[in-house]
């Protein structure tokens, strides 16, 4: 979907049709969670510290997130994949993977079943998405984000080293600052560099990961589309208006803890470790995490570890936060959870 959450703002609210909107609380410790493409122009992109967006755009309309509204057109454009393939792997509310080798619709090609579930996006729920075709996952992805926003790009098979050749390496999902440096030191600034290194030279600076980097370098992804892939872990956090000390965080932890109980209620697997985040006001993140036999079974209860969680955090008296989280992960059958004795007293 392109810009999605600021699509739908504008959308649902004429009076921001072309106007630079920004998706975000507006405060200091705010950060960016969506901006329409006309903010973008400005520099303007999420994740920013919405003051910083400010300065960006000082004509922007800040528009506070509505994810429940969010999550409802996801819904809707979920229900129009489905109409051509089951075989659906979301990656967040806005983008998906879909494996259309067979599609029910009987269309002859993948690029007509982009072509009209783009169109039925349109038709339906006034929103625009961009779609990349091609042979696996690794190239389908970096073809969605080739014409954006409302476009259609195709790789075919024969096309494939014309199109990733000359790419530069930071493309390459996985592929950040420190990655990108190393892979420069080794004289590789292009997936054309990078195809030319041994994978001897790879495993050696990279590891597993350098056997990864040599089969994208080539265009080789087995990696299936999966569907209903199994939750891996959910969270939930919140930045603080100003920073405060670990002893002022318990209001927060109390609040965060609460509103994890009722998202995790929704979830048919059970997780067995639960999980602190804290973020000081130098944004050095740090975690603690409990893991017991027998999971949560209350909000108090799990309210209960996380703040004992907290007591394991040491960083002084006088360190500040900025942040706080709580998150639940390790997911798990119900029936592969066995009694064990509780590692808090």
């Amino acid at each position: 979907m392109d810009a999605f959450y600021a699509s739908v703002e504008q959308r649902d609210n004429p009076q921001l049709h072309g106007k630079p909107v920004i998706v975000a609380w507006q405060s200091k410790r705010s950060v960016v969670c969506a901006a329409s493409y006309e903010a973008r122009s400005f520099g303007v992109h999420s994740a920013m510290p919405a003051l910083q967006a400010e300065r960006l755009c000082p004509a922007a309309i800040f528009v506070p997130p509505d994810f429940p509204r969010y999550r409802e057109v996801s819904r809707s454009v979920r229900e129009i994949f489905k109409r051509h393939t089951d075989l659906i792997e979301p990656l967040s509310l806005d983008e998906a993977y879909l494996d259309v080798t067979e599609n029910k619709t009987g269309l002859a090609t993948a690029t007509l079943v982009a072509r009209t579930i783009r169109e039925q996006i349109r038709q339906e729920l006034g929103l625009t998405a961009s779609a990349g075709v091609a042979p696996n996952k690794f190239l389908a992805k970096l073809a969605s984000d080739w014409r954006k926003p409302d476009g259609l790009f195709v790789i075919q098979p024969a096309d494939i080293d014309g199109f990733l050749l000359p790419l530069p390496v930071g493309r390459i999902p996985g592929v950040g600052k420190v990655t990108g440096e190393k892979l420069a030191n080794l004289g590789a600034q292009t997936v054309r560099d990078l195809r030319t290194l041994d994978l001897s030279v790879l495993d050696d600076h990279f590891g597993r990961y350098g056997r990864r980097l040599h089969e994208l370098a080539l265009g080789i992804d087995d990696s299936p589309v999966v569907p209903d892939r199994p939750t891996k872990s959910i969270s939930v956090e919140d930045t603080f208006e100003r920073d405060v000390l670990l002893a002022d965080t318990e209001t927060m932890i109390r609040s965060l803890a609460a509103k994890l109980w009722s998202v995790s209620r929704k979830e048919s697997r059970t997780p067995r470790t639960v999980v602190l985040k804290l973020k000081t006001s130098e944004f050095k993140i740090l975690t603690r995490s409990h893991t017991a036999g027998c999971p949560p079974s209350s909000s108090e209860e799990l309210t209960d570890i996380a703040l004992k969680l907290r007591d394991r955090v040491d960083l002084g008296p006088e360190q500040r936060y900025r942040l706080v989280g709580v998150g639940l992960s390790n997911f798990q059958e119900p029936d592969h959870i066995a009694a064990q004795p509780v590692l808090f007293e």
